[in-house]
């Protein structure tokens, strides 16, 4: 035991020594909540609803005109978990790029929002899906087809991301 410790003990009085009083403060914030309304949500019936701010699953968008993502590859560079892998492909039109492979391991993925974050076209955003569940490790790797979402569901995240960014 060193100097400053037994000083610091020295300055304790008896009842704080005993933790009587930190006991009883517990205690009382234990006893305040006893008596407060409950707030509980029957979770199957009611869903929750998330705000705009909520980062889910990664999804891709899908446009009016088709997918947004031109396969730049920053996403699957910037993933801290790796867990993001494109293919590029040529199109048609001269310079223009699209994935031909775009998948996401959703058991490797943290949610961090890194992809979403450092996409040139948001083409990749994080939605309001809370509840994913894979019976093997096959069905967890979410193909292109799998991670493509219609605009109009995610208008809300977009606006979000166009406020505070």
């Amino acid at each position: 035991m060193n100097v400053t410790q037994n000083t610091e003990a020295q300055r304790m009085s008896f009842w704080e020594k005993l933790y009587l009083p930190a006991i009883v403060q517990g205690l009382g914030v234990t006893l305040r909540q006893m008596f407060r309304p409950k707030f509980t949500r029957q979770y199957p019936e009611e869903r929750w609803e998330p705000l705009g701010s909520y980062r889910g699953s990664p999804v891709l968008v899908l446009d009016e005109d088709g997918e947004r993502c031109v396969a730049c590859g920053l996403c699957s560079r910037v993933c801290p978990a790796l867990a993001i892998e494109v293919q590029a492909a040529e199109t048609e039109r001269e310079k223009e790029r699209y994935p031909v492979k775009f998948e996401i391991n959703m058991l490797r993925c943290i949610y961090c929002g890194y992809c979403e974050e450092v996409c040139p076209e948001e083409a990749i955003v994080m939605s309001k899906d809370y509840e994913l569940v894979f019976e093997d490790r096959e069905s967890a790797i979410l193909g292109k087809e799998q991670l493509l979402v219609p605009i109009e569901k995610l208008q809300d995240r977009l606006e979000f991301l166009r406020r505070y960014k």
